[in-house]
C-alpha cells in the first residue's frame, strides 16, 4: 500500500497522480501530490516505478496500513527500491532480460 510521498524529494511532476490505475493521489498546486485514497491502493507500484525521482514508498502488505519514517527508509534503502529492483532510472541496468516469468506462461498452456 502506498504510505509515503517525500517532500524533500518530490519535483511536483505529478507522474503519480496520472499513472495510478485506482486513483489513489489528488493532485496539489505547487506542492506533492497527497495520498487522498489510500485504501484503493492496490499495491501494484506503477507510481513508484515511474517516479524519476525515487519520491514515493509502496509498502508490500497491500491490506493494511504501515507506519513509515522518512528518514529510516532512506537509511535502510526502501525509498524507491522497487524502481531501484527492476533497474528503472538513470545509470541502473535493467533486469527485464534475467526476468523468468516466461518459464510460469509456458507452463500454462
Amino acid at each position: 500500500m502506498i504510505e509515503l510521498v517525500s517532500e524533500s524529494r518530490c519535483i511536483k511532476c505529478n507522474i503519480c497522480v496520472n499513472i495510478c490505475p485506482t486513483n489513489v493521489f489528488e493532485r496539489v498546486p505547487d506542492a506533492p501530490p497527497t495520498i487522498a485514497r489510500q485504501s484503493d491502493c492496490q499495491t501494484c507500484y506503477m507510481c513508484e516505478l515511474y517516479c524519476p525521482v525515487d519520491a514515493l514508498y509502496v509498502a508490500p502488505e497491500s491490506d493494511m496500513k504501515t507506519s513509515v519514517n522518512e528518514a529510516e527508509l532512506v537509511e535502510v534503502g526502501l525509498l524507491g527500491s522497487y524502481r531501484e529492483k527492476v533497474g528503472w532510472g538513470h545509470k541502473r541496468t535493467s533486469t527485464a532480460k534475467t526476468d523468468q516469468t516466461f518459464q510460469i506462461l509456458k507452463q500454462m498452456k
